[in-house]
């Protein structure tokens, strides 16, 4: 089969409702006057992680269900704006939503709105075959129904990574996509001891590389089985809001990993593209491009 993408994104697309909130947590009150507004915008997980690729300049496809509604032609429009494809299958339930709360800092509360999915949902076996086969990588979400495509994806034999955003390390939602993905992200948010985690997917499963992002702090990064820190990058603008930083570090990633460098290369174009991600505001959809990636990758680290 003729190879059409570097990159098929499996699922994540969806719509964020944006609030600039005075603090987090946000103390009980009757009600908030929000300056700043309350802006509605396309982009979760899925999103960002293709619109980060294509920035980079890869051949990035994107398949999920949305909905016929308002959300979903926003999601649409998105792609169309910045060239990535997009296979848009019909979901009845609507497109999925979320709001999210920002504090003054830059962190995000996000509250997902869980009925945007049906127990039966499914991706097609043959149009997922045929995505897959044409395309160099996979990156999976863990958004609904990606599970059940997982089994399909590992046969396929095509490389797949997968982000576990702010897994404990227990539930086992999260398990099918941990043990499954050659490359799989993770936020040490939630882990009292990110090395012991990281050392367990790659273990149980087939990671030869896991990384464990941690904010201000830069990442862990495990690699044929030796673990080593990761600096964070010095953002290049005031830090506004962390939402998509963790796509953006997957995305650049990838792009490294593609381009055949080392593990330890491709997480410093995360670092950076995670960095850069925090100074954008999150009323925008903005990905770091290739030249501006490749010069500040190679800026000595704070």
């Amino acid at each position: 089969m003729t190879v059409r993408n570097d990159v098929l994104v499996l699922g994540g697309a969806g719509v964020d409702t944006i609030i600039h909130v005075p603090a987090l947590p946000l103390p009980y009150a009757d009600s908030y006057m929000i300056d700043s507004g309350i802006r509605t915008r396309a982009g979760q997980t899925g999103d960002f992680v293709a619109l980060g690729l294509a920035a980079l300049g890869l051949r990035t496809h994107h398949l999920d269900l949305v909905g016929e509604d308002p959300e979903g032609d926003l999601v649409r429009a998105l792609h169309r704006e910045h060239g990535i494809g997009l296979t848009a299958l019909a979901q009845p339930a609507g497109t999925k939503r979320a709001v999210n709360l920002v504090g003054p800092d830059g962190r995000r509360l996000s509250l997902y709105d869980t009925s945007r999915a049906r127990p039966g949902d499914r991706f097609p076996p043959e149009l997922l075959r045929t995505l897959a086969g044409a395309s160099r990588h996979v990156h999976v979400t863990i958004t609904q129904p990606c599970a059940e495509a997982v089994p399909l994806l590992t046969a396929t034999g095509v490389p797949l990574s997968t982000d576990l955003h702010d897994w404990d390390g227990e539930n086992g939602y999260h398990e099918p996509f941990a043990y499954a993905a050659d490359v799989v992200f993770l936020s040490a948010a939630a882990l009292t001891d990110p090395e012991r985690t990281m050392r367990r997917i790659a273990e149980r499963g087939r990671a030869g590389t896991v990384v464990a992002t941690a904010g201000a702090e830069g990442a862990y990064l495990l690699a044929d089985g030796e673990l080593t820190r990761v600096p964070a990058a010095l953002p290049p603008a005031p830090v506004v809001d962390s939402n998509g930083a963790g796509d953006a570090f997957a995305a650049a990633f990838l792009y490294g990993r593609l381009a055949g460098e080392p593990p330890e290369t491709c997480a410093r174009y995360g670092a950076v593209a995670g960095a850069y991600a925090c100074t954008v505001p999150a009323s925008r959809a903005e990905s770091i491009g290739r030249a501006e990636l490749l010069e500040r990758a190679t800026e000595p680290r704070p």
